[in-house]
């Protein structure tokens, strides 16, 4: 029986910063979990040297051979890539692959539940274009929801990438009652004894026939069940009491209205979960910065606190400290 969680972190492409800001989070030192990385090993290596850290980097070819010591950085690398294919700071379709590739391994240790939360580094979506691969892990409309995490303000989405004018044919009781009830119980599994979430408005000051019709009976039936839930709230508010702590999760209809929300307040530290899904799912919420790979300036904020959110959330302790 495991004693500490294991997080497996995926390093990204291994032509943008992902290696670089993947080492320098573990070199911060996030506690109480075992650390696992998946890619490729001589780009863990060359972000050790690059970042002027003292990890030891062991590669190991299964998840069966991985070991956890202090100072060593235990890489599964599968053997995907050539040294030939790696061209820090260009477009490979190679690295496209093999970034998918890694993300599968990532999934499958999940849902066997060999690890206890999966971080995935930043991917270049024109590399993974090129490689006739489709990118793993978007959100399923109906089934996984977008939570992003900005320091004190959490907020998830009821829809992501479809057009303004389709929202409003999402927004029904029953959708919101059922987001409500996935949040209220995704926040009770990582520790929050008693989490408080603010619905907001879909309209001008929430007042509309959205709000009446399908917000405001999904907020009752919720509350009826014991759940802890405010709203609708005049989105030009609501957020700002999220900040303040006043809530634990804010509900967003539309991706802008959570997004400028969260980009407002703070863009570097930022990260991403997937709620829904039957295991902890942590992203950062950036590219793979080609123009700065490889010179060991990139700001690794964003994936200490993927890494500590999923570290966090994985021992059952909510969230990290926010930052």
């Amino acid at each position: 029986m495991r004693t500490r969680p294991i997080v497996a972190t995926t390093i990204g492409d291994p032509c943008g910063i992902g290696p670089e800001i993947v080492v320098k989070a573990l070199a911060k030192g996030i506690p109480d979990a075992d650390h696992l990385l998946i890619g490729d090993a001589r780009a863990v290596a060359s972000a050790v040297e690059l970042t002027k850290s003292s990890f030891e980097v062991r590669a190991v070819g299964s998840f069966e051979d991985a070991r956890f010591h202090p100072g060593c950085l235990t890489v599964l690398d599968p053997g995907t890539l050539d040294a030939s294919d790696i061209t820090v700071g260009r477009l490979s379709a190679s690295c496209g692959r093999a970034t998918v590739d890694w993300w599968d391994i990532a999934t499958s240790l999940a849902r066997a539940k060999a690890v206890d939360a999966i971080v995935k580094g930043p991917v270049n979506s024109e590399a993974i274009r090129l490689s006739g691969r489709v990118a793993q892990g978007a959100v399923q409309a109906g089934r996984t929801f977008l939570f992003l995490i900005t320091g004190p303000l959490r907020v998830v989405h009821l829809t992501d990438h479809i057009p303004l004018r389709d929202v409003f044919g999402h927004i029904t009781r029953q959708s919101v009652l059922d987001l409500i009830r996935l949040t209220d119980r995704s926040l009770r599994s990582w520790g929050m004894t008693a989490p408080r979430i603010g619905v907001a408005g879909i309209n001008p000051h929430a007042y509309g026939e959205e709000e009446k019709v399908h917000i405001e009976p999904a907020i009752a039936d919720a509350r009826a069940e014991g759940i802890v839930v405010d709203g609708p709230v005049s989105p030009d508010t609501l957020f700002r009491l999220g900040t303040e702590g006043v809530y634990d999760c804010i509900v967003a209809h539309y991706h802008d209205q959570g997004h400028i929300a969260v980009k407002t307040w703070r863009f570097e530290g930022n990260c991403a979960l997937i709620l829904g899904e039957p295991f902890i799912r942590v992203s950062v919420a950036h590219g793979t910065a080609f123009d700065i790979a490889g010179k060991g300036s990139a700001d690794a904020r964003s994936m200490v606190s993927a890494i500590e959110t999923a570290t966090s959330l994985a021992a059952g302790r909510g969230f990290a400290a926010a930052g």
